[in-house]
């Protein structure tokens, strides 16, 4: 594996050379890129003793093998440790300050970032921000431990074992498909919630961020893909990448109506978005008014389009719709019965590839940048829980849509 690491201008850049040592004695190839600062603690020599290769820290050095663009493509990992709050908040800018900026912003690979710095630092808002920011675009931004620090101060903010981050980092690879898995590949995604209009202002709706949808159409999007994602309301940005065009939506009626165009003829669809399944019947042209001493109105409600089922079905008619299409299932259990179980139900009705179950509710996983799925196949294949980060369990589910598209 050839890994980059990146190192920044932090007292524990020292340790940076023992997680160094790990990753080069485990046979791999790794190129150490630190920044002037952290020169100033740990010396090129050094750096280039235990990588066995040159050193360089120059957007200007090696430019006939423009370096700057050459690392980031090339690495199949890369890993800043330390990550200072300075590292933190050029990375969250997408600025390309310096050899670091430039390789961040061309790899298409796992990036692992290990934060060290004051507590008071690690805490401060905007380093909150920028952190999120990162995790947000699907950097994996590792807690820092709690120990001592720089001086006599105690607290979080203290560099992780390199053992730990090595083993982090690892996992993370192990998690992440191949570069190019969907190469040439046309992936439909629907992320987001609808919304069911009740006059011009007011609308029925739920809970959904969007997080996951967008994670799915990123990884897509890094592996090769093609991705159309059609966007219902989310509480983040659509994504931006060439790879990546997005199709807006508000209703249900305007999601099926947009799955049913866009994923003709495409390799598969991705059914992430959480569909408002139920609309007033009748919606106003003019605000309800609330008037003191009226009584609230009754709102009649009626089922919205099942657009997961109508696309499989439209599929068997002959229409030329994804031969693999992946539900989503955001379910609730009971006395009797699991989210798991009404999931498996959910998977028989709706005639699918394959369906991704989570368990939902007030705190769990609507607006959390965390999620915790179970991963069900039609054709009896194994169940595959998954839980982490929304671009960990993003990654695991395009791996399986890989291996079904293959």
């Amino acid at each position: 594996m050839r890994i980059v690491l990146g190192v920044t201008g932090g007292i524990a850049a020292y340790k940076a050379a023992l997680l160094l040592r790990m990753m080069t004695e485990d046979g791999h190839e790794v190129h150490v890129v630190p920044t002037e600062s952290a020169l100033k603690f740990v010396g090129k020599p050094t750096w280039e003793a235990l990588s066995g290769r040159p050193v360089y820290n120059d957007t200007f050095e090696a430019v006939e093998d423009v370096n700057h663009v050459l690392q980031g493509r090339k690495a199949d990992l890369v890993i800043i440790a330390p990550a200072t709050a300075h590292s933190i908040a050029k990375a969250a800018g997408g600025l390309a300050s310096d050899l670091i900026g430039n390789i961040l912003l061309t790899a298409t690979v796992p990036v692992v970032m290990a934060p060290a710095m004051h507590t008071e630092m690690w805490e401060n808002p905007a380093t909150q921000e920028n952190v999120a920011t990162l995790r947000r675009r699907g950097v994996h931004v590792i807690e820092p431990a709690v120990g001592r620090l720089t001086g006599a101060d105690t607290g979080k903010g203290r560099f992780p074992e390199p053992e730990d981050i090595w083993a982090q980092a690892q996992e993370i690879v192990n998690q992440s498909p191949p570069r190019d898995l969907l190469a040439g590949k046309h992936i439909v995604i629907s992320s987001g919630g609808t919304r069911e209009a009740l006059d011009p202002v007011r609308y029925i709706g739920n809970r959904s961020s969007g997080k996951q949808g967008v994670a799915l159409a990123q990884v897509a999007a890094r592996q090769g893909a093609q991705v159309t994602l059609i966007a219902g309301a989310m509480d983040i940005p659509a994504p931006e990448h060439p790879n990546i065009e997005v199709v807006n939506i508000e209703s249900t009626r305007e999601l099926l109506d947009a799955v049913l165009h866009h994923a003709r003829h495409k390799d598969a669809l991705i059914m992430a978005a959480a569909v408002a399944d139920f609309r007033p019947s009748n919606v106003t042209t003019d605000k309800i008014k609330k008037e003191d001493g009226w009584s609230a109105p009754s709102i009649v409600l009626e089922q919205t389009e099942d657009v997961l089922k109508t696309a499989v079905e439209q599929r068997a008619a002959g229409e030329p719709l994804p031969e693999v299409i992946v539900g989503f299932a955001a379910e609730t259990g009971d006395d009797t019965t699991t989210p798991l179980d009404y999931g498996r139900a959910k998977l028989q009705r709706k005639g699918c590839e394959m369906l991704v179950v989570n368990e939902v509710g007030v705190g769990k996983v609507f607006g959390q940048d965390d999620n915790d799925v179970t991963i069900l196949f039609a054709d009896g294949s194994a169940e595959i829980p998954v839980q982490g980060s929304k671009t960990v369990v993003a990654q695991a589910i395009i791996s399986q849509l890989a291996n079904a598209l293959a």
